[in-house]
């Protein structure tokens, strides 16, 4: 911790520090929360989740893509993506297929209606932006911070 931070959490040793307001984690979990809550009816149009919609952004960019790519990519280990790509599959958005190259890998690959879900998905962001009371710049600005702050504490 740098000198600073560590000078300023000293100095606040009063019990204060410990108020659920002053906490980030709350303050980054209350804020998660809001904004999936704010995706839920936007999602449900197009009849997935929050987290199947994340698996499909991913897959829009590039596809296909191996479940190890994908849990990179979401920071998602596969005990948990792999149910989720089986509701995806049963559901007809993905394919799972295993990599003839190498068996214990299993490739992702969008179906016809995986494709055709992204034109649905367009107006997602604006629709979005459009439900938060702060100017566009802000929005982004407050996008690459979180990036940054991930960045920070990542031990990848």
């Amino acid at each position: 911790m740098p000198k600073s931070a560590k000078s300023a959490v000293a100095s606040r040793m009063d019990g204060q520090q410990l108020l659920l307001d002053r906490q980030l984690c709350f303050a980054l979990y209350a804020a998660t929360n809001a904004v999936t809550r704010l995706y839920q009816p936007l999602l449900a149009e197009l009849g997935v989740t929050y987290p199947q919609y994340l698996v499909l952004l991913v897959l829009w960019e590039q596809a296909p893509r191996t479940v190890g790519e994908l849990g990179q990519a979401l920071d998602l280990d596969s005990g948990t993506l792999t149910p989720l790509l089986k509701r995806m599959e049963a559901a007809g958005l993905v394919s799972r297929r295993r990599d003839p190259a190498d068996e214990r890998r299993v490739v992702v690959s969008l179906t016809a209606s995986g494709r055709q879900l992204r034109e649905q998905a367009l107006t997602i962001p604006q629709r979005l932006a459009c439900c938060v009371d702060l100017p566009v710049d802000e929005l982004l600005g407050l996008r690459d911070q979180l990036k940054q702050f991930r960045n920070a504490i990542s031990s990848d």
